[in-house]
């Protein structure tokens, strides 16, 4: 248990920023809502997530791999807290979508960073089961954090609710300021420029010739996140104007999701020696589509539960599988580089297939359009398994032997 101490640091501060990301998302909405009357105006809040990724993914990984996570950890926990303390006092719609973008970089910056640090800290025998726990913490915020809202706002405001969010940030910089440095500083100091970024994509493209089956399987794991992303992007108009759902009944549907994988990353953590990474992605990238297709053409709320709980817990199997063949396969100190380029792309087509998927749904009918997408990310998932169980029967599935400093 003493390995773990510090892994479960690690879990409770990122825990504690997840959960506090809900709280302050939510009471963002109402405020914005409060302000404006307007859907649209809160629609943008929610085009700023990728549009900001996307902009922070094409230099990030740079800054990622040439410093100390643990440090630019804590910076950005910290700069974290001070916008959302200030956007508590801000009655100007333009710069509260200005801060909210710049916020958004910061959580995408935080998130690449806190994934290089827990593959530097926790050993390649146990993170498969820190990554299974890692999914629990992270559902429980999904859970927790719409619930927490709800009772601030009873007992006080959506802007009190953004206060202690800040102040849960700064609870999450002082965990992490108890865990160890983990960087080994470089010699030569380099200022970061153009060219630096030019140079690191090119040492991403060779490292993906030459590792074509990790980028491949990751690949395939990105394409599944754009698949999820497009079809979420239709889940709360086709169970409200498809299947009738109130919204207090499709509130409840949420929260069978959230049980979904909150049972599922208990299994995972809990059986986690007994399970191969070939098994958690091929059952995740099978049955979660699954889920999705059991939603597509459910016409009770029994059977929508039972696709929406399906879909989830299948997919805490397929996060803590591919996200552990990552880690073993891609060395520490490319970590930030590589997964950096790959979200551009995945940036890109997200916004592109969620914006073809709304207009579809428009002209030719939300069920159709649902039903369509489920069985091409169906088509995804039997290619995936056929790829991963090829590579598992051939002997190739072990972890590689990774060496560090590459250039």
């Amino acid at each position: 248990m003493p390995t773990w101490k510090q892994p479960l640091l690690l879990l409770t501060g990122v825990g504690i920023s997840n959960l506090g990301a809900w709280v302050y998302f939510i009471a963002l909405n109402l405020i914005v809502l409060e302000m404006t009357q307007s859907p649209f105006a809160v629609s943008v809040l929610y085009m700023l997530v990728p549009l900001a990724a996307l902009c922070a993914n094409f230099w990030s990984g740079t800054v990622i791999d040439r410093t100390d996570t643990r440090r630019l950890m804590l910076l950005l926990d910290a700069l974290r807290a001070v916008v959302v303390f200030s956007l508590a006092f801000i009655d100007s719609l333009a710069l509260i979508y200005v801060l909210v973008f710049l916020l958004n970089i910061a959580s995408s910056v935080f998130e690449s960073a806190s994934l290089v640090y827990m593959t530097k800290l926790v050993p390649s025998g146990d993170r498969q089961r820190f990554n299974a726990m890692k999914n629990f913490v992270q559902s429980a915020g999904f859970i927790l954090g719409p619930a927490i809202a709800g009772l601030l706002f009873m007992i006080g405001s959506p802007t009190l609710a953004i206060q202690l969010n800040a102040l849960a940030l700064l609870v999450s910089v002082g965990i992490l300021a108890l865990l160890p440095t983990l960087h080994t500083a470089r010699e030569e100091v380099e200022v970061f420029n153009v060219r630096m970024i030019i140079e690191d994509w090119k040492t991403v493209v060779r490292f993906a010739s030459t590792k074509r089956y990790v980028t491949l399987v990751y690949s395939l794991f990105c394409v599944m996140t754009i698949f999820m992303s497009g079809l979420d992007s239709l889940e709360a108009s086709f169970a409200t104007q498809v299947l009738d759902f109130s919204e207090s009944r499709y509130g409840f549907l949420v929260s069978v999701a959230g049980a979904g994988i909150i049972a599922g990353s208990i299994i995972n953590a809990t059986f986690s020696t007994r399970m191969t990474l070939p098994f958690l992605i091929s059952f995740g990238a099978i049955m979660t589509p699954v889920g999705y297709l059991i939603f597509a053409f459910s016409e009770s709320f029994v059977v929508a539960s039972v696709g929406f709980f399906l879909l989830t817990f299948a997919l805490s199997f397929a996060n803590t599988g591919f996200l552990s063949f990552y880690q073993n396969n891609v060395p520490t100190d490319l970590m930030g580089r590589f997964s950096g380029v790959i979200s551009v792309a995945e940036s890109v087509l997200i916004i592109g297939l969620t914006f073809g998927i709304g207009l579809l749904a428009e002209f030719v009918g939300i069920r159709s359009t649902y039903v369509a997408f489920s069985l091409a990310f169906l088509l995804v998932g039997l290619v995936t398994v056929r790829v991963v169980l090829e590579r598992s029967k051939r002997g190739l599935y072990e972890p590689v032997v990774i060496e560090e400093n590459v250039s």
